[in-house]
C-alpha cells in the first residue's frame, strides 16, 4: 500500500517535539509538507525533514499533495484549519484544545461526518501505560466503588519550552483564548472521563492569573468537578508550579487508592484497604523534560485509524466532551456559580 502523505501545519514546539519526529518514525507515512507563517522556521524544518515548505495553510491543504494533516497552530486557528482540511477531503489530527467554543467544536465534528474523513484530537494522556492499567482496574471492579479523585497538571509555564518564549501566543488571549486550563486542564478532563468511564456534568472553578504578569490569560486554575453518578473531585491546572512538573492523579475507591504518576519510582501505586501495596514500574510519562521524551502514541493511533479504517481513540466527539468541561469552568469562574457542562 502506498504511504500516507502527511502535512504538518504550525512548526512550533509541539510540532518539533512530537508530531514531526513521530511521523518520521512511522513506516506507514511520508512527511511531504510543512507550513508556518514564520518563513525562516518553516524553511529550516522543511530542510530537516526533506519536505516542501508552505507559509499559507490553505495552499498546503489545496495542493493535492497530502492525504492528512496535523494542526499544530495557536488555539484560535484549530477549528478553521481543521474544517478547511476536512472539507478538502483530508484526515485531520488537531492539537488540544480542539477549539475555543462549543460552536467551533460542533462545526469540526459536522465537517468530519460530512467528509467521511478521520478527525482525531491529540490528547496523549489516554495512551500512558499507568493510565490504561488504572482504567482496567477501575473497570474490573478491583477498586470497588469510586468515591473521589484529585488530579493536577502543572509546570513553570510555556515560556520555558515554547519556541517563542515569553512572546509566545500561549500568553495572548486573542490567540490562545484559554491559558493553563486550555493547555493543561483539558488533558486532565479527558483523562478523568477516560478513567472513570463517565461524563463530568458540573463544575465550580476559580481561574486566576497569579504568576505571569505579562500574560492576559489564566495561569492557575482549581476546579471542583462532579460526574453523572455523583463522584466529586478536584482538578488543578497551572503554569505556576515553578520548580517541578506535577502530572499526577489519585483515585479514591472503596477497596483501594490508585496513585498515578505520583511517585518518582513507580508510575502506578495501588494501596489496598487491607494494607497491601502494589507498585508498578511502567516507564516515565511523556514530558518535555529530559528522559520523558518517548512516543506519545497519538501519531501512531491516528495513522492506524486511517490505514485500518477504524475510529480514532479520541475522535471529535470525545475531544468536544473534554473541551466542554473547560468551557463550563470558564463560565463558572465568570458567573461565580456552579456551571452545568451540557446545557
Amino acid at each position: 500500500m502506498a504511504k500516507l502523505k502527511i502535512g504538518v501545519i504550525g512548526c512550533g514546539s509541539i510540532a518539533q517535539y512530537r508530531h514531526l519526529p513521530e511521523y518520521a518514525f512511522n513506516n506507514e507515512v511520508e512527511l511531504v509538507a510543512v507550513c508556518d507563517i514564520v518563513e525562516d522556521r518553516v524553511k529550516e524544518v522543511a530542510e530537516k525533514y526533506n519536505a516542501k515548505a508552505f507559509t499559507d495553510y490553505k495552499e498546503l491543504i489545496q495542493s493535492g499533495e497530502v492525504d492528512a494533516i496535523s494542526v499544530c497552530t495557536p488555539n484560535y486557528l484549530h477549528a478553521p484549519i481543521s474544517i478547511e482540511g476536512l472539507n478538502n477531503g483530508l484526515h485531520v489530527l488537531c492539537e488540544k484544545p480542539m477549539a475555543t467554543s462549543q460552536e467551533e467544536a460542533d462545526a469540526m465534528i459536522e465537517a468530519a461526518n460530512k467528509s467521511g474523513k478521520k478527525l482525531m484530537i491529540a490528547h496523549n494522556q489516554r495512551f500512558v501505560r499507568s493510565h490504561q492499567l488504572a482504567r482496567q482496574l477501575i473497570e474490573s471492579g478491583t477498586i470497588g466503588k469510586i468515591y473521589s479523585f484529585r488530579t493536577a497538571f502543572g509546570h513553570p509555564g510555556p515560556e520555558g519550552w515554547s519556541i517563542d518564549g515569553k512572546e509566545s501566543w500561549f500568553f495572548e488571549k486573542e490567540k490562545a483564548y484559554i491559558g493553563a486550563m486550555g493547555d493543561l486542564g483539558v488533558h486532565k478532563t479527558d483523562l478523568l472521563r477516560y478513567l472513570l468511564g463517565e461524563e463530568i456534568v458540573e463544575v465550580g472553578a476559580f481561574i486566576e492569573t497569579t504568576a505571569k504578569d505579562f500574560a492576559d490569560v489564566d495561569d492557575t486554575a482549581v476546579c471542583a468537578l462532579k460526574t453523572e453518578s455523583g463522584i466529586i473531585g478536584t482538578l488543578a491546572a497551572s503554569w505556576s508550579y515553578t520548580a517541578k512538573e506535577d502530572n499526577s492523579t489519585i483515585i479514591y475507591g472503596e477497596k483501594a487508592i490508585i496513585r498515578l504518576e505520583d511517585n518518582p519510582a513507580y508510575s502506578l501505586v495501588v494501596q489496598y484497604t487491607n494494607g497491601e501495596v502494589v507498585n508498578y514500574e511502567l516507564g516515565k510519562i511523556q514530558s518535555n523534560a529530559e528522559g520523558g521524551q518517548n512516543t506519545t502514541h497519538v501519531i501512531d493511533n491516528f495513522v492506524a485509524s486511517i490505514v485500518d479504517n477504524t475510529e480514532p481513540l479520541i475522535n471529535g466527539e470525545e475531544g468536544m466532551k473534554s473541551l466542554a468541561v473547560i468551557l463550563a469552568a470558564i463560565k463558572s469562574n465568570e458567573t461565580k456559580t456552579i456551571a452545568k457542562v451540557f446545557e
